[in-house]
C-alpha cells in the first residue's frame, strides 16, 4: 500500500525539525515495505469511480463520464441486461526528477450505472471527445412515453 505523496520542499515539519522528517520518513518507507510483504492483497489498488451525469431525454439515458488522459483503447463499455458498465486503465506516465506531490488518480477506474427502463442494447453508442466519454443508451418502444388522446 502506498502512503501519499508528501510536499517536501520547505516543509515545516523539515525546517524546524530536520532530524525529526527524516525519520518520519524512513517510518513511511519502513511502514510500505511491511505492508506490502505482510498482506500484498492489502497493496492491490482499489478501482477508482470517474465523475460521470446519467441523463435522460423521451428518447434515450445519456451517461457522460471524465476520462480526461486516458486513451480510447484504454476504455472498455459493455452492456448488459439494463446495466452499463465502463472500465479501463489509466496508465501513469514516465517522469522525470522526483515527483513532489500527487493529487490525480492512476490506474483501474469503473463506473457502472443500472437503468430503470428497457432499452435497445444493440444501438448503443460510444464517443470519446476532448476527455469525456459520452454513451447514448436508447430506450425501447414500450419505455418511451406517447401522448393518449382523450375521446368523447
Amino acid at each position: 500500500m502506498t502512503l501519499p505523496a508528501r510536499h517536501r520542499h520547505g516543509h515545516l515539519l523539515e525546517r524546524a525539525y530536520p532530524p525529526i522528517a527524516a525519520e518520519f520518513d524512513e517510518f513511511f518507507e519502513r511502514m510500505n515495505r511491511f505492508l506490502e510483504s505482510a498482506a500484498p492483497s492489502w497493496t492491490e489498488p482499489m478501482a477508482w469511480a470517474p465523475l460521470a451525469d446519467l441523463s435522460e431525454t423521451d428518447e434515450a439515458y445519456k451517461v457522460e463520464c471524465e476520462l480526461p488522459g486516458i486513451k480510447r483503447e484504454d476504455i472498455d463499455v459493455e452492456f448488459s441486461g439494463r446495466e452499463l458498465h465502463v472500465t479501463g486503465e489509466l496508465k501513469e506516465r514516465e517522469r522525470e526528477g522526483v515527483l513532489r506531490r500527487a493529487t490525480r488518480r492512476t490506474g483501474r477506474f469503473e463506473y457502472r450505472a443500472l437503468l430503470p427502463t428497457e432499452v435497445k442494447a444493440e444501438d448503443v453508442h460510444a464517443t470519446l471527445a476532448d476527455g469525456v466519454l459520452t454513451v447514448t443508451v436508447p430506450k425501447a418502444q414500450a419505455a418511451k412515453p406517447h401522448h393518449i388522446e382523450i375521446e368523447g
